[in-house]
């Protein structure tokens, strides 16, 4: 009955249009109460589950790929990957697409990634002669790459919510492999969709201008390599990363660009500390409730149920795809991976799946549901930069979530796309 109060209450609270953080905790409160245990322990729980050293990391990387966006790391980005693919059919998707693997590697955040090359991309292709609903997908779906590479701040919440036990420098190692094959398919897709429209072609720059470009790039691109360098080597951690990253980005911006306004600097240090205000509280309220799913035994009979319906891993990785792939329509990708983790990594790993490559499952199915409708909050920033209604995108987005959900299966079912890298390191 402790279930039906608590996810009854979180359903009906979400319904009703309540926020995530919200539902969350008065679905703990409730159920709680129910139980007849202290309501303190819902405090006790949030408070737990912000008082994560590693969760230092998450505002410092928002903080840092805030100031990239504003200091005109993007422009020179697009313009690199420009140089490099705009020749190919379809030029522009393809520039939009390596430009959301450049700036992804940069920011960690799919939003921003969207925002920002979106903001630039999708104007020129309108003028261009694209479609805009093309313009909007090819931005919207390939946002998602920013989540596979690090800095991805959702990596370290998956970590923690598996309770810390999972290398941080192994995901972010990880997810590297299918960033990139996911960036090859979106490619693939752009160029499929661009040959059946008769979208035009840009000549080659030149080896000469995409050699300029790279130096006026380099600056941004070096943000990267301190960071995966720094955690992978050991020589600092995923938190420590993160502050340095913050000072790189100031110094790149304020004396070698010289981009960056004392308006701007004052603009995203609040937009970090909103973002991350909305994001702890959301993986505080998270914790309560995983620890009532953990109470009340929900993972143990996770695993039983399905167990009962197959004993083939093949089977079982399709059935948690699919129910992920239906949570990701209808939440946001934080609190899901707080909830989900706790239930489904045990089911994974009695199946046989390595807790770094179910990481990188769960962050490809959830991000593939910030595409989605009715919750796509990458889709509604993709639609706001193109000021199009959310259904002319959705119609015509098929290609783009073919090339995703492949993706999604070659992760799944080859465990070395995921593995073999970090496995270079050990």
């Amino acid at each position: 009955m402790e279930l039906y109060v608590l996810f009854g209450t979180f359903v009906f609270l979400l319904l009703i249009g309540t926020p995530v953080a919200f539902c969350l905790g008065v679905s703990s409160f409730a159920t709680i109460a129910y139980l007849g245990l202290p309501p303190v322990v819902v405090f006790q729980r949030l408070n737990s589950g912000v008082s994560v050293f590693a969760l230092m990391a998450i505002p410092f990387f928002i903080f840092a790929g805030d100031l990239m966006v504003r200091g005109d790391i993007a422009r020179r980005l697009v313009a690199l990957a420009g140089a490099f693919v705009g020749h190919l059919r379809g030029g522009l998707g393809q520039v939009n697409v390596l430009s959301s693997v450049m700036f992804g590697g940069v920011s960690g955040s799919a939003a921003a990634d969207a925002s920002a090359v979106g903001g630039l991309m999708v104007p020129q292709m309108k003028e261009r002669g694209y479609d805009v609903d093309y313009a909007v997908n090819i931005t919207v779906v390939s946002a998602i790459i920013a989540l596979m590479l690090p800095p991805s701040h959702n990596m370290i919440i998956y970590s923690i919510a598996a309770g810390g036990r999972i290398s941080i420098a192994d995901l972010f190692t990880a997810g590297i492999v299918p960033g990139f094959l996911l960036a090859l398919t979106l490619m693939v897709a752009a160029w499929w969709v661009a040959k059946r429209k008769g979208y035009p072609v840009q000549p080659f720059q030149g080896f000469r201008m995409i050699g300029t470009l790279f130096v006026s790039a380099a600056p941004g691109l070096v943000l990267v390599a301190i960071i995966f360098g720094g955690v992978r080597s050991g020589i600092f951690t995923a938190s420590e990363s993160s502050n340095i990253a913050v000072v790189y980005a100031l110094l790149v911006t304020f004396f070698v660009y010289r981009s960056l306004s004392w308006h701007d600097f004052v603009e995203a240090t609040l937009a970090a500390v909103r973002t991350t205000a909305m994001v702890l509280l959301v993986i505080g309220c998270a914790a309560s409730f995983g620890w009532l799913l953990a109470y009340t035994k929900v993972p143990a009979s996770m695993v039983a149920l399905l167990q009962g319906v197959s004993d083939n891993p093949i089977i079982i990785l399709l059935l948690l795809n699919v129910v992920l792939l239906l949570l990701g329509t209808f939440m946001d990708m934080s609190p899901l991976i707080v909830i989900t983790t706790p239930i489904f990594l045990p089911v994974a790993t009695a199946f046989g799946v390595d807790p770094v490559h179910f990481g990188v499952i769960l962050i490809l199915n959830l991000g593939i549901g910030l595409c989605t409708p009715p919750v796509g909050a990458v889709l509604f920033v993709g639609c706001a930069v193109g000021r199009i209604p959310v259904w002319d995108s959705v119609r015509s987005i098929w290609p783009f979530y073919g090339a995703a959900f492949g993706t999604l299966m070659l992760v799944t079912y080859i465990p070395a796309l995921s593995l073999w890298l970090p496995s270079l390191f050990h």
